[in-house]
């Protein structure tokens, strides 16, 4: 096999960031069939690009704002798993908060007749899937709309969330850290559901491990905010165990 070009390696790695949401430099080396350096100097192009961020021993992916469709073409297999596992605490009446994330939008399309329920969210996607099942009355949040993320921020959008109680709170995150908390890419975005927290019942973070142990740029929750984690991971899998004093895990 001919050596990869540069441009194809970096068109690799960025497909390696984009399925696991981080490099390890031998792995990739090897992966790869190239030197550690060379994949080193590989890296350092992404981050000058603002694809990556280096950490010790590789690179992890970039935390930027994407629109809807960007994240729910992203890591279905995961999602999948954890809208199944989130199913059985969807509210069966009441009302329910539900983020911008694509992650919610897996859940939401889980809903059934069962669930008379009413939905508050700030994303239009979010909205068109609660509006498509059998018996959920939804309402869209006002506010200013994010172009980057498709979400309606700002103040407004905050006044809106507050003006009702939620039995729970369904929110992914951008990334998780077990000393920061929750964070997001925008601190509008991080406003918003700080406010859905502080008016629901329970909050449940949907985050898959591609954003364990990762920082964004604002704080959104922290661990005291929060009730369940749910991920696609068995509970006991190791990747968790930072978290495991911190909230319950399903």
């Amino acid at each position: 096999m001919p050596p990869l070009l540069s441009a194809q390696r970096r068109s690799r790695l960025v497909e390696m960031l984009a399925e696991s949401g981080s490099i390890r430099l031998e792995p990739a080396a090897d992966a790869l069939g190239v030197s550690v350096m060379t994949v080193r100097r590989d890296l350092d192009d992404l981050v000058r690009d603002g694809l990556a961020r280096r950490v010790r021993g590789g690179a992890v992916a970039a935390i930027v704002p994407q629109g809807f469709g960007e994240r729910i073409a992203a890591r279905g297999g995961a999602k999948a798993e954890i809208a199944r596992k989130a199913h059985d605490l969807l509210p069966r009446g009441g009302a329910a908060a539900m983020d911008a994330s694509s992650t919610v939008g897996a859940l939401l399309a889980t809903l059934d007749e069962s669930h008379e329920l009413l939905v508050v969210t700030n994303s239009y996607d979010n909205l068109r899937t609660a509006q498509a099942r059998p018996a959920v009355d939804a309402i869209l949040l006002g506010g200013r709309l994010e172009p980057r993320t498709g979400s309606f921020v700002g103040a407004q959008a905050c006044e809106s969330a507050a003006r009702f109680h939620y039995d729970r709170f369904f929110t992914s995150a951008a990334a998780l850290d077990p000393s920061f908390g929750t964070s997001e890419t925008t601190l509008e975005e991080a406003e918003v559901k700080r406010v859905l927290a502080a008016n629901a019942g329970e909050t449940v973070v949907l985050a898959d491990s591609s954003k364990l142990e990762r920082l964004a740029v604002a704080r959104a929750l922290r661990w005291t905010d929060i009730d369940i984690l749910i991920t696609e991971l068995d509970p006991d899998d190791g990747r968790l165990d930072v978290f495991r004093d911190l909230v319950d895990i399903r």
